[in-house]
């Protein structure tokens, strides 16, 4: 399966991990349309440039999944002209607090702790099924916005690797992608100039070892395991995708059908 992307991409200085999903293929032969849903790390250290080239998208709505946590780690969103920006956070603010102390200050001993052995791959799949099961008025939310009016539109977390991924994941089943695409497309965050910058105090000699860098990839790698993982979920709890948006997102036949008029040509 041929993953369809952007020729060129933009190259933004302070904004991690954008990229148009367009192109991407259905079931049914269609295809996503250009320049209707986006995604990407934070805005918050966008410069003006990179703000002047997302204002150039004629954005409609900005869907920010960070938490309270990220938002006083990172900052706020840079503002846009005559664009909303809706703030739905996906993880619990508290959980976001301890890990991003984890990852800017535990010691080796520390690290190793929490994340050895698996430990870190098995948070990051725990998470990825929490958000599909646990967030169903969150996602509702969103799809629901999209058909009515609210593309185009850029869905951002910290990375644009987790919860961003998790959230256009579920959009792209919601029209037909094709589930090797949105796979492929999920592991395009793990580009080197995609990854999000792991910052962390202390002496370069001890903060970024090689055994510490090791521990903290688990977290900061877009796994196909991790999507899987939400996948299962929904099979798990609701039987299928079809009662999952059903049932769980309560996005009724027509209203798919709105979004599939919005995003796909």
């Amino acid at each position: 399966m041929t993953q369809q992307v952007p020729s060129t991409e933009p190259e933004l200085a302070g904004v991690r991990n954008f990229r148009d999903v367009g192109g991407l293929p259905t079931v049914d032969g269609r295809r996503v349309r250009s320049g209707v849903l986006f995604r990407s790390g934070h805005l918050a250290h966008a410069t003006q440039e990179d703000a002047d080239f997302l204002a150039s998208l004629g954005l409609h709505t900005i869907f920010d999944f960070r938490n309270a946590a990220d938002q006083r780690l990172e900052g706020p969103d840079v503002e846009l002209p005559g664009v909303r920006n809706v703030n739905l956070p996906l993880s619990d603010p508290a959980d976001g607090a301890e890990f991003w102390k984890m990852v800017r200050d535990g010691d080796l001993d520390q690290l190793r702790g929490i994340l050895a052995d698996g430990r870190a791959a098995a948070r990051m799949v725990t998470s990825y099924r929490m958000i599909v099961t646990q967030r169903t008025g969150e996602h509702s939310r969103v799809l629901h916005a999209l058909a009515e009016d609210s593309v185009p539109a850029l869905m951002h977390c910290a990375a644009g690797k987790d919860r961003a991924g998790i959230s256009i994941a579920v959009t792209l089943l919601a029209v037909g992608v094709e589930r090797d695409a949105i796979v492929a497309d999920y592991l395009e965050s793990n580009a080197k100039h995609r990854r999000y910058r792991v910052r962390r105090n202390g002496s370069p000699d001890t903060a970024y070892t090689p055994e510490v860098m090791d521990l903290l990839s688990p977290l900061f790698d877009a796994r196909a395991e991790y999507l899987q993982a939400a996948f299962d979920s929904i099979e798990d709890r609701w039987g299928g995708f079809d009662a999952y948006f059903a049932d769980g997102l309560r996005l009724a036949p027509e209203t798919r059908e709105r979004l599939r008029a919005r995003l796909l040509d």
